[in-house]
């Protein structure tokens, strides 16, 4: 009787568990299974053809996956396999990039939830002969826009200061051909091609 007891309980207390993390964007449950520890992943609202890596802290890919579904994934991990050391997990939706951290020390992984991140990515988009960028900048970090016509630099500036960026960018109408817009923000480069 105590036995079944103390499954009821054990059981109640997954499920409330499983059902808070529901609530979030992901969340990453460890568990044991014949004596081989694996941490579930599971993200809700992805679309088919985001990306989930792992990488290392110096942001090596250790693991590469595109997402197959539309919905919510999920998949267990043995991260104990890893070598000591700091990792991340990294989710790259179609605006936002989020970093959840973790490490293994002697084949022990521990999340640290704190230290999760999300980048904002820059969204850019032709309409007629403009070029509009978009980004949220939470911690107002800098974007450096240049943009490009058939290879040649024709416009370069770093927007600062600000959380919310929005600018927009006059193309010649008479000046047809290929334009490149590069990003750069939080370590990364983001490349648009249009043509006008």
């Amino acid at each position: 009787m105590k036995t079944v007891i103390k499954k009821s309980i054990l059981a109640a207390v997954l499920l409330s568990t499983l059902l808070s993390n529901a609530k979030e964007g992901s969340s990453f449950i460890p568990k044991k299974e014949k004596d081989i520890a694996r941490t579930m992943v599971i993200i809700n609202d992805v679309r088919k053809g985001q990306e989930l890596t792992i990488k290392d802290d110096s942001g090596l890919v250790l693991y590469k996956e595109l997402i197959k579904v539309t919905g919510n994934y999920n998949k267990a991990f043995d991260l104990t396999e890893l070598p000591d050391g700091d990792y991340f997990f990294e989710v790259d939706k179609d605006l936002e990039i989020k970093s959840i951290p973790f490490s293994v020390a002697s084949n022990k992984v521990v999340f640290n939830k704190a230290m999760e991140t999300i980048i904002y990515k820059p969204y850019v988009w032709l309409k007629e002969n403009y070029i509009y960028v978009n980004k949220l900048a939470l911690q107002e970090e800098p974007l450096k826009v240049k943009i490009y016509y058939s290879d040649e630099l024709i416009y370069s500036e770093t927007i600062k200061n600000t959380k919310n960026i929005g600018k927009a960018y006059k193309l010649l109408k008479d000046v047809p051909g290929h334009y490149k817009v590069e990003l750069n923000s939080d370590g990364r480069t983001y490349y648009e091609y249009f043509n006008l």
